[in-house]
C-alpha cells in the first residue's frame, strides 16, 4: 500500500485518532476493512491491537510532532541515527534482520515515541522519517495481515531511549512463544575468538597455546572461526556446505575440543550452515534448493529456509558438528542472508527462519550435555531472536572502539534475552597501552570477546589486559545485570552509567561530566576511557569525604587515601585509560 509514493505525503489520506501522548495513528488495509482498539498494559505502556483479513495487505501509520526532536533509533540504524526525510527513511524487518522497534527523542533524550511489535518475525517494511509537508515525524508499518492480529506496544514519554525501551523489552520478553535460552555461567565471562587473531591459519597445536593463555586471564569461552573445515584457506565461499573438518589443521578436533574444555572453557565453532557452493560435494543435491547469490559471502548460495531439505540440510549439519567433536555450542553465522528471499512471493521468509532456528535448537541442546551457547550477530540479534541464542555479538568492528560501543549498546537496547558480547577486541601490537585498553573499556558494558595472539603480547599490554579484564570481572554485576543508561544515540554514547543498588560504574569516552551522588552510592567507580589525564565529576548533596584509589592503564595505584569532593563539578587527575575507585561511608545517624 502506497509504496510507490516518494514521500508519506503523496499516501491516500486516512482518518487518524489520538493514541498516547501527542501520537496519532492510521490504519488501513487494502480492499478490506480493518479495526483496531486499545488497551492499557501495566508500567503505563499502552497496545494497539489491529485485525484485518489474514494476508490482506496492512498499513500502519503513526505520526507525533516534531517538537524538538533530535534523532530516531531502531536497531537496523547502525550510523543513521539523526532525523532522515520520509523519502529517505526505510527499513525491511523479519526474524533475522532487525526487529520493528523504534524510538524518537528531543535533545534533552527525553522520548517523543517509542514502539515494538510484538511479532518480530513477519515481513515488515518501516517507512520512517521527517515529513516535510506535515512538518511531523512518521513511522508507517506495511505486512501483509497475520490471521491472529498484530499488536504495536507503546512507551509513555520518558526521561531517555533506554528508559523507555526498557519498558517494552519488559513486556515483550513475556509474549514470546518460545522462553529465552539460558545463558550458562561460561557465556557471562570474557571470550576468546581466534578470528582476528589467527584468521585462517589455525591448526589444534595453535589453538591450544592461545586457550591455555585465555584461561588464566579468566576467559570462559573459546571460539574457534573459520578455517577449521575444509576448504576455508581463503575469504572466498564456493567449498560451503559439506562442513567437514581439514584434518590437516585438526586431526583430532573431538579430541583437541576435550583438551581445551579440560582448561576450564566452553568450546564454540563458527558454521555459516545456509551457504552452499558450487565446490562442495553436495552442491548437485542442493543448488536447486539455493537459487539466491550470497550477497555477503563471494562465492556461495543461500539455501531456501523455505525449503524443508533445506531446512533439514542445516539442522543435520549442526546437530553432526555439535554431537561428533562434544562441542558446548555454535557460532551461526550469515544469517541474514536468507532476508534475501523475502518478497519474493515464496512465503514468508520470518516465519521459515523461526521453524528453522527452532529446529536447530532442539537438536544441538540434544547433542549438548547442558545449555547450549549459541552465538548471533547483529542484525539478527532482535527480540524474536531470545529463545535461539544467547551471546548476542556485536557486528565486524576490527580495531573501532566507537563502532563496538555503539554497537554493543545498539544489541542491548533491543536484547529480551542473553547476554551482549562484543565484537573481537584487537590493536595495533605497537600501540601504547593506554590505546590498547581503550578497545577494552570501550564495551565494559558488554561480555568482552580477544583476539589477540596472547603469546605475543608485549609485557605492558598484557599487564593492562589483565588488569582490566579484572576489574570486569568485580564490575560485572553492575556492568551486566545493573540499569544501563547509555544517553543519547545520536550522540554515539559518550557516557555510560550502570547502576544496581549502592554501586554505580562510570565509562566516560569524552570528556562529559560524571554524575557522583554519594548521598545514594556506597561505591563508585569511574573509568577514564579518554586520552586525557582528568575526569570531571558532578557531585550532588556534597561535600562528602571518600576514601579514593586511582590506577593506571595497567593497574598501577598512583593515588590513594581520603579527598573531600565539593559540591558541584571537581576535576580529578586520573590517568589516560585509567580508573578512579571511590568508596563513600554511610551518612551518620
Amino acid at each position: 500500500m502506497g509504496l510507490s509514493a516518494v514521500t508519506t505525503a503523496e499516501r491516500p489520506p486516512a482518518p487518524t485518532a489520538p493514541l498516547l501522548d501527542d501520537v496519532t495513528v492510521a490504519v488501513l488495509a487494502a480492499g478490506a476493512p480493518a479495526g483496531y482498539r486499545t488497551r492499557p498494559l501495566p508500567g503505563g505502556l499502552l497496545a494497539l491491537d489491529v485485525t484485518a483479513r489474514a494476508g490482506t495487505a496492512l498499513e500502519i501509520r503513526l505520526a507525533v510532532p516534531l517538537g524538538d526532536a533530535v534523532g530516531y533509533w531502531h536497531p537496523g540504524g547502525d550510523w543513521q541515527r539523526t532525523l532522515p526525510a520520509d523519502w529517505a527513511g526505510r527499513q525491511s524487518t523479519c526474524l533475522v534482520r532487525g526487529a520493528p522497534l523504534g524510538c524518537l527523542y528531543a535533545a534533552s533524550g527525553a522520548t517523543l515515541l517509542a514502539f515494538a511489535a510484538e511479532d518480530p518475525v513477519a515481513e515488515t517494511a518501516v517507512v520512517f522519517g521527517v515529513s516535510e509537508k506535515s512538518k511531523r515525524f512518521v513511522v508507517h508499518l506495511e505486512l501483509a495481515a497475520p490471521a491472529s492480529g498484530y499488536t504495536l506496544v507503546f512507551a509513555p514519554a520518558s526521561p531517555s531511549p533506554a528508559a523507555a525501551l526498557r519498558g517494552l523489552r519488559r513486556h515483550l520478553a513475556g509474549t514470546a512463544v518460545r522462553t529465552p535460552l539460558p545463558v550458562p555461567a561460561a557465556g557471562r565471562r570474557p571470550a576468546y575468538s581466534t578470528w582476528y587473531a589467527l584468521g585462517q591459519d589455525v591448526s589444534a597445536a595453535q589453538v591450544e597455546r592461545e586457550a591455555r593463555l585465555a584461561a588464566e586471564l579468566g576467559c570462559g569461552t573459546l571460539i574457534l572461526d573459520d578455517g577449521w573445515q575444509r576448504g576455508g584457506r581463503s575469504r572466498g565461499y564456493a567449498w560451503a556446505g559439506d562442513w567437514a573438518v581439514d584434518t590437516g589443521k585438526f586431526p583430532d578436533l573431538a579430541g583437541h575440543v576435550a583438551a581445551v574444555r579440560a582448561l576450564g572453557l566452553g568450546y564454540l565453532a563458527w558454521v555459516a550452515p545456509l551457504l552452499v557452493g558450487p565446490d562442495s560435494p553436495v552442491w548437485p543435491e542442493l543448488s536447486g534448493r539455493a537459487p539466491l547469490p550470497s550477497p555477503t559471502a563471494p562465492g556461495a548460495h543461500v539455501l531456501d529456509p523455505r525449503d524443508p531439505v533445506a531446512r533439514a540440510h542445516v539442522v543435520g549439519v549442526c546437530a553432526r558438528l555439535v554431537g561428533e567433536h562434544g562441542l558446548d555450542g555454535l557460532k551461526l553465522d550469515f544469517l541474514d542472508d536468507a532476508a534475501g528471499y523475502a518478497g519474493d512471493g515464496g512465503g514468508d521468509v520470518g516465519r521459515a527462519m523461526e521453524l528453522l532456528l527452532g529446529e536447530i535448537l532442539d537438536a544441538v541442546s540434544g547433542a549438548c550435555p547442558d545449555d547450549p551457547l549459541i552465538e548471533l550477530r547483529q542484525p539478527y540479534t532482535g527480540h524474536g531472536m531470545a529463545p535461539y541464542g544467547n551471546l548476542l555479538r556485536a557486528i565486524d568492528s576490527p580495531a573501532d572502539a566507537v563502532a563496538n560501543r555503539v554497537r554493543t549498546v545498539d544489541a542491548g537496547l533491543a536484547a529480551v534475552g542473553g547476554v551482549v558480547h562484543s565484537d573481537m577486541l584487537m590493536w595495533d601490537p605497537q600501540a601504547a597501552p593506554e590505546a590498547a585498553a581503550r578497545q577494552l573499556l570501550a564495551v565494559l558494558h558488554a561480555v568482552p570477546q580477544l583476539s589477540c595472539r596472547l603469546g605475543e603480547l608485549r609485557p605492558d599490554h598484557r599487564e593492562a589486559l589483565a588488569f582490566w579484564l579484572a576489574q570486569w570481572t568485580r564490575l560485572r554485576p553492575v556492568l551486566l545485570d545493573g540499569e544501563l543508561e547509555p544517553g543519547r544515540p545520536d550522540e554515539l554514547y559518550p557516557l555510560l552509567r550502570a547502576t544496581a543498588g549502592e554501586a554505580a560504574v562510570s565509562v566516560v569516552h569524552t570528556e562529559r561530566p560524571v554524575p557522583v551522588d554519594p548521598r545514594r552510592f556506597r561505591r563508585c567507580d569511574v573509568v577514564n576511557a579518554t586520552p586525557a589525564g582528568t575526569v570531571l565529576l558532578l557531585v550532588t548533596g556534597g561535600p562528602a569525604l571518600v576514601t579514593e584509589t586511582a590506577f593506571d592503564a595497567r593497574g598501577h595505584v598512583v593515588r590513594s587515601g581520603p579527598r573531600t569532593l565539593p559540591d558541584g563539578p571537581s576535576a580529578v587527575p586520573v590517568p589516560p585509560s585509567g580508573l578512579l575507585s571511590l568508596r563513600i561511608p554511610p551518612p551518620v545517624g
